[in-house]
């Protein structure tokens, strides 16, 4: 696929999108994971663009919500669903959950998903609390002092780090004032300078800039802890259900991630170098100390017997006598010198760096000899240095290949939280995936979910998937005000919209026709001007007559002119919408009288939502299940006895005469 070759996409974009995720295969594995809000950190791309792009790249347009209303519906489905989500990349993923032409793959994870989380809760719930740690992968947006020097423009890497090419006559050793170099291809030394990286000429990417494929693993390391908690739970789980195993496949491959995860902070032997590094002088001056106490001591111990005459000879050779004293000490002084050497040189065990055989100057008080201690620190100083150097290669070398692999382990982990969402959102709203036919829509027992209380369930068909008495394809539905039409209306729309997505809707059990568009036509503001209501009846026009598979669902289109010419047009559109017979479609009016003597017909469906009454909190009191082929009463009389009860003075006394007119 070429991103320049999407609606709406033009080669300035393309390539904006291209160089912002570092190539055009992970631009569109990131668009088609959903992670919408990295496409929106291009310039020029708002919110809403890159949700429309990531839906095209998904497949998944979004032509089935064919006007704002249902459109409206969609995404307040899938913010109930999104409370569920264990983690805000799931709750963007969801955004790609469109209604689809085929959603049998669908319906089987969503099955699968459901089957588990009825039959084991608890871990169901465990998984969601792992998932709280996902998030879409990203590099940091970090440049680093490493200069690569390549004789083959490497462009890509400019954005991250210095890039130069030699030029004619020039060799490694122009570039040894670099502190970190990767040197790619001829020319490079035989023995790398501290801190160089020398790489063939195709050397993998991971190890020309190997701080960066590190600090990749360290970035993430949160949302790879729950791959590395998965990559654990595989290797124990014996459970054999398809959900389980649909897990475990996602971290295939990664059974060295929790090991290499732990050495990225485990320097080993770097750590004891460097400590050794920095107590050496501290220890070299404390040996000395030690020395000259230690002889000291020793020497308070000693006695020195002398006989007059070599009294007397010392007098005459000083330096005779020095030798005598000398010979008196020097097992004293050598035995503490071996010692402190040898104390120097256990320290320095682990390091790579040998003890020189003495520290000690021959003078006496005991003085290390500068010069040994200034080498020692300069060795551990070229050890530390080779060793980070070797160590960040070896780190990038071992993580480097992983990387691929844990993105896409943390987007199918993302997809995967996905369905558990789904699946706890089912369970808690009593939801069932519903069986899938030809034609029409039935729901037993269905329940509005977002109306903020506890729904009345309603049980209502239309087309050849309802009931036998219901199976016309229209049906003009009548009734109280305040008695549930439109809430009927938007159950109808929710179930259609969740069954052509894949997913559970909420009824004890429910039959839904495949159709390719859902219109649902809202309430009329009002009377319209001239113009407003050409354009009205021309969009009218064109849904009805249009053979397409479809279900309209629409509210009170009465109002969009005076009642009589009102009643005669959706007369009109609705012979219109009958004569095709992959339409189904619902009416709710308070017209229908008028609409059946306008369409000539005597057989055409009405179904009725009536109140019976007023309850003690002078609530209407309704069936919410509509009857059938009954035209129900609006009954406004119950609205004028509850505004009389519930005002008081002239307003009360004007509202009494009112209800009087209704007797």
């Amino acid at each position: 696929m070429v991103l320049s070759t999407l609606p709406g996409v033009g080669e300035r974009l393309a390539k904006k999108i291209t160089d912002h995720f570092g190539g055009e295969e992970e631009a569109i594995a990131s668009l088609r994971s959903g992670d919408i809000a990295r496409i929106a950190e291009i310039e020029g791309v708002s919110p809403k663009r890159a949700l429309n792009l990531a839906r095209i790249i998904a497949g998944e347009s979004g032509s089935f919500l064919a006007t704002k209303e249902s459109e409206r519906l969609h995404r307040a489905l899938l913010a109930d669903i999104g409370k569920f989500a264990s983690c805000a990349a799931t709750r963007e993923r969801m955004q790609l959950l469109m209604p689809v032409e085929n959603p049998n793959e669908r319906r089987r994870k969503v099955a699968q998903a459901m089957e588990f989380a009825l039959q084991h809760p608890e871990r169901i719930e465990n998984l969601a609390e792992l998932f709280q740690n996902l998030r879409q992968t990203r590099f940091n947006n970090e440049r680093y002092e490493r200069v690569v020097v390549s004789r083959e423009p490497r462009e890509h890497l400019k954005k991250w780090c210095r890039v130069l090419q030699p030029g004619e006559g020039e060799t490694w050793k122009d570039y040894s004032v670099f502190k970190s170099v990767t040197w790619i291809g001829a020319g490079a030394p035989d023995t790398a300078p501290d801190g160089w990286v020398v790489l063939p000429k195709n050397a993998k990417s991971e190890l020309i800039l190997p701080e960066r494929t590190i600090d990749w693993f360290r970035h993430n390391i949160r949302t790879l802890s729950a791959v590395v908690d998965i990559v654990k739970m595989a290797e124990h789980d014996e459970s054999e259900h398809a959900f389980i195993n649909a897990l475990n496949e996602t971290v295939l491959g990664l059974q060295q991630l929790p090991q290499l995860l732990n050495s990225i902070d485990d320097q080993g032997d770097l750590d004891h170098i460097a400590e050794v590094k920095d107590k050496l002088w501290k220890k070299a001056k404390s040996l000395e100390s030690q020395v000259n106490d230690e002889v000291a001591q020793a020497m308070n111990e000693q006695k020195m017997d002398l006989s007059g005459q070599e009294l007397l000879d010392a007098l005459s050779d000083g330096a005779a006598f020095q030798r005598k004293l000398k010979q008196a000490t020097e097992d004293v002084i050598t035995e503490a010198m071996q010692k402190a050497t040898k104390a120097l040189g256990e320290m320095l065990e682990g390091t790579g760096v040998r003890c020189p055989y003495t520290i000690f100057t021959n003078d006496w008080p005991a003085k290390i000899v500068r010069k040994s201690i200034d080498e020692l620190d300069h060795a551990l100083e070229l050890k530390l240095k080779a060793g980070q150097a070797q160590q960040l290669i070896d780190l990038a070398r071992n993580l480097g290949p992983l990387r691929e692999p844990c993105e896409e382990a943390v987007r199918s982990l993302i997809e995967f939280d996905q369905w558990v969402s789904i699946a706890r959102w089912a369970v808690d709203r009593d939801c069932v995936l519903p069986e899938l036919v030809d034609n029409g829509i039935s729901i037993v027992e269905g329940r509005h979910l977002l109306l903020g209380c506890q729904p009345d369930p309603v049980t209502y068909g239309l087309g050849e998937a309802g009931d036998i008495e219901d199976q016309q394809s229209l049906a003009l539905l009548t009734g109280a005000n305040s008695g549930g039409k439109t809430t009927l209306l938007e159950l109808l729309a929710h179930t259609c919209i969740l069954a052509h997505m894949g997913l559970p809707v909420p009824a004890v059990s429910a039959k839904v026709g495949h159709v390719e568009a859902l219109h649902i036509l809202a309430k009329a503001g009002g009377t319209q001007s001239a113009g407003a209501l050409e354009q009205t009846l021309v969009e009218l026009a064109s849904v009805v007559s249009d053979p397409t598979p479809k279900l309209i669902l629409a509210d009170e289109l009465e109002a969009i002119t005076e009642p009589g010419a009102g009643a005669r047009i959706i007369a009109g559109m609705l012979l219109a919408a009958e004569s095709q017979d992959d339409t189904t479609m619902m009416l709710v009016t308070h017209l229908a009288p008028a609409i059946i003597k306008a369409t000539g017909r005597s057989d055409l469906r009405v179904d009725g939502i009536e109140a019976s009454g007023l309850d003690s909190n002078l609530e209407l009191m309704v069936d919410r299940t509509p009857k059938r082929n009954h035209l129900a009463r609006s009954t406004p009389e119950l609205i004028v006895k509850r505004l009389v009860e519930r005002s008081n003075g002239h307003a009360q006394a004007l509202f009494r005469d009112i209800l009087t007119m209704f007797e």
